[in-house]
């Protein structure tokens, strides 16, 4: 049997943190949402001014993040480069970019997923959010 870590309530909290550090610095009004491997919602924060549509799509990026094990953006990337099907994918629901799996040692421990501003500042907020554990 192997073993795995996982995130704990210290771990979110320094994650949030982070995000909400990047995302102030930039003037972002964004949603942060973390899950774990199985893209259930563990934190979400919604910043001042976030529109309050962003509580749903920050999870679901965040949820497709964690369960392809790849960041959503591949998605986005798969339906505009000719492969529609992907929107009819099972529990795939945020395919823009800005959800980014949390891998260590080849092991998905979660993602976090960010929505609020341009999809490439919402991906480097959730790397922020990430780089706070130093994997």
């Amino acid at each position: 049997m192997k073993n795995k870590p996982t995130l704990e309530f210290s771990d979110l909290k320094g994650m949030a943190a982070a995000a909400e550090q990047e995302a102030l610095s930039n003037n972002w009004a964004v949603t942060i949402a973390i899950v774990d491997d199985g893209g259930h919602l563990l934190w979400l924060q919604r910043l001042d001014g976030a529109a309050v549509i962003s509580a749903h799509i920050a999870p679901a990026k965040a949820h497709t993040a964690a369960l392809g094990r790849r960041e959503s953006r591949i998605y986005e990337e798969m339906v505009n480069g000719g492969r529609p099907s992907f929107l009819s994918a099972p529990e795939i629901k945020g395919l823009l970019e800005g959800g980014v799996p949390i891998m260590k040692d080849g092991q998905c421990l979660g993602a976090v997923g960010v929505s609020g501003v341009k999809s490439s500042e919402d991906a480097q907020i959730a790397r922020a959010a990430i780089a706070f554990l130093g994997l």
